[in-house]
């Protein structure tokens, strides 16, 4: 029901009979699809193929990129295709093509799951009353248990971690990030990435975790109440839930927010009703038997990590590897981010 789609770009085109033939050989499935481009995604792309009866989704890396590492489709597809048993939330997948030939890199086909994906806004004859947007958060936290419910080893997905010092691993992971991605008059986060070392706490567990996890990433019902789909499995990997839900409230953005945070939201998480990051992150601790002791660790963590993604992309930018005119603001919005981490520090 999302109507974000366009002509596919011109530098994201592909050889549509190559596929049409290939998804004929494979699974039986006839007939040249038309084919539009989802606007979204900085990463992945995605299209969709549409036949007489009905749509199918394809994914694959970004024109020029190599199918492995960070736009490995063998990974997000085998991971989605193992899990959808246990957690009936994943699209069901098609096909995967590890032949490059076929369209220049890896790609896979999966259903296409009818609904509504909400952005920063509800979409046009859309709205949420206080009672069904508190639902509607409730809803989104108890997916998140269930996949987070879900044993690695029962799935075949153990492979993906790496044991225990998760939270240890993210933190090193995102302060070196960070560092090989400094422009000039880039804040300096030593003081925040100190803290977060002092306060660290171990892993309460580990378990299949999504890292993206987001209201823009959810298929909705009609109703807006209940979950059909979660998409973008592309970061997901075995870990510490709680770092998962770190990650998830760094965009969740309220309404009492100041400015500064008010101009990042890109999910109607500001509606009346909505709870805030606090009574998110307890909210799914008493789901699941935690404590919620930890929490300012976790929201400066989330939100250092935002920092990181943003100034990354801002150092393309900078570097002139991209001229995306919407990038150009990011430098000040790590600034920004920066002084909230000292603020949260300031009441922790």
């Amino acid at each position: 029901m999302t109507t974000e789609r366009t002509a596919v770009r011109r530098e994201d085109a592909f050889d549509v009979s190559a596929v049409a033939g290939w998804l004929g050989d494979e699974v039986g499935i006839t007939g040249t699809p038309s084919v539009e481009q989802y606007r979204g995604g900085a990463s992945n792309l995605t299209y969709l193929l549409g036949y007489p009866d009905g749509s199918l989704i394809l994914r694959r890396p970004p024109t020029g990129a190599k199918a492995r590492g960070a736009h490995d489709m063998v990974r997000e597809y085998t991971v989605q295709h193992r899990l959808k048993p246990a957690f009936s939330y994943v699209p069901e997948m098609i096909a995967l093509c590890t032949d490059e030939n076929v369209i220049g890199s890896q790609f896979y086909v999966m259903e296409r799951v009818p609904g509504v994906i909400p952005r920063a806004n509800l979409p046009e004859g859309y709205m949420l009353s206080r009672d069904d947007a508190g639902e509607l958060a409730s809803v989104f936290v108890d997916r998140f248990v269930d996949l987070h419910r879900v044993d690695p080893d029962e799935v075949g997905l153990s492979e993906l971690g790496r044991g225990d010092g998760y939270v240890a691993r993210q933190l090193r992971g995102w302060t070196d990030r960070y560092r090989n991605a400094l422009t000039p008059g880039a804040p300096d986060f030593g003081a925040i990435t100190s803290w977060l070392e002092r306060l660290q706490p171990p892993d309460v567990d580990s378990c299949v975790i999504h890292n993206d996890f987001r209201f823009d990433n959810l298929v909705l019902d009609e109703s807006l109440t209940k979950v059909r789909a979660v998409l973008d499995w592309e970061m997901s990997t075995v870990g510490d839930p709680l770092m998962d839900v770190a990650c998830a409230l760094a965009y969740w953005v309220q309404a009492d927010d100041p400015p500064g945070m008010l101009a990042l939201r890109k999910q109607p998480t500001h509606l009346p009703g909505m709870p805030t990051r606090a009574d998110v992150f307890e909210y799914y601790c008493l789901r699941m038997d935690l404590s919620p002791d930890a929490w300012p660790f976790y929201e400066v963590f989330g939100t250092f990590r935002l920092a990181v993604i943003l100034q990354q992309i801002y150092y393309r930018y900078h570097l002139g590897q991209t001229s995306n005119p919407d990038f150009a603001g990011f430098g000040a919005t790590v600034e920004y981010l920066h002084g909230r981490c000292h603020e949260i520090l300031s009441h922790a």
